[in-house]
């Protein structure tokens, strides 16, 4: 009993954060701005109908292309819609589609990338080449590719995206179990008797935890960016559904007439690319001690 506690224990600790990690990061002034500007993001996609002055698709025939003012702070677009409005509501549908993207890449890239690392052998290479071949195709492309297939909308676009980005990840945490595979407590649990399932999933799994949260920081912002792409060229979300790449495809047609119709998605994106692509630096730069 005695080695079967030690062995459960053992991964456990590998698993836990570099010695000191949240020490540094509650004192890294450049993570806790990145992170409020993150957060504030976070809070404006829960809270936007609590926020927004009027709905994101009500109409005002009468009110088109205002100027921004103390009614319309963002102006208002060809409809009259409220700018400011769709800007918030925008903020909800970036983070949800971009999460999705995370979440399925993850998803499938951890399973994946756990059977070709820890079974090796043929199952490997047929494995890695699979994935190569996904890595052929730019993410756009895929995107498009899911969309040709099934029609537009959010769904397909977040399914092509999260394919693109699997490999890539499926590749990272393949890696790390090699490594892992070699240590002491993996062979001890075969001797326990333990499935490779359980010495996979509860075990080695666990010590894969920092690159696995690097790797999602990495693709977020990324995925934010390319689902506003597609969006603007009407393949994600489809108008009048307020997302910030359909307003800037909106605003295109009006860019002399009433530039801040493009303005503010505009620096909705930059500001929350910006935001995650310095979090992500500072995650990393905290939890793989080779980058200090």
């Amino acid at each position: 009993m005695a080695t079967h506690g030690a062995f459960v224990e053992q991964p456990l600790a590998l698993a836990a954060l570099p010695e000191g990690a949240w020490r540094r990061v509650r004192r890294d002034p450049v993570f806790l701005l990145s992170g409020g500007i993150v957060l504030l993001f976070v809070v404006v996609a829960i809270c936007a109908s609590l926020i927004v002055p009027q709905g994101p698709t009500e109409l005002n025939p009468g009110a088109n292309y205002g100027a921004p003012s103390s009614e319309h702070w963002f102006g208002t677009d060809r409809e009259g819609r409220d700018v400011f409005s769709r800007v918030l509501y925008g903020t909800r549908m970036a983070l949800l589609g971009a999460l999705a993207v995370v979440a399925i890449d993850l998803g499938i890239g951890i399973v994946y990338g756990l059977l070709a690392g820890y079974v090796g052998g043929r199952i490997d290479n047929l494995l890695m080449r699979a994935s190569d071949i996904l890595l052929s195709f730019p993410s756009l492309i895929m995107a498009i590719l899911f969309v040709a297939a099934f029609g537009p909308g959010l769904t397909p676009v977040v399914v092509g995206l999260a394919l693109v980005y699997m490999p890539t990840a499926a590749r990272i945490v393949r890696s790390q179990v090699r490594i892992q595979k070699a240590e002491q407590y993996v062979e001890a649990g075969r001797i326990l008797g333990f499935s490779a399932p359980r010495i996979a999933f509860r075990h080695v799994l666990p010590n894969c935890t920092s690159q696995i949260v690097v790797q999602a920081s990495i693709v977020l912002p990324y995925a934010i960016v390319d689902l506003a792409a597609l969006s603007f060229l009407g393949l994600g979300v489809q108008p009048p559904t307020p997302d910030w790449g359909n307003m800037l495809a909106e605003a295109q047609k009006s860019l002399i007439l009433a530039p801040w119709m493009a303005i503010f998605p505009a620096l909705a994106i930059i500001l929350l690319v910006l935001g995650w692509n310095i979090l992500g630096a500072r995650v990393r730069h905290h939890l793989d001690p080779t980058q200090r």
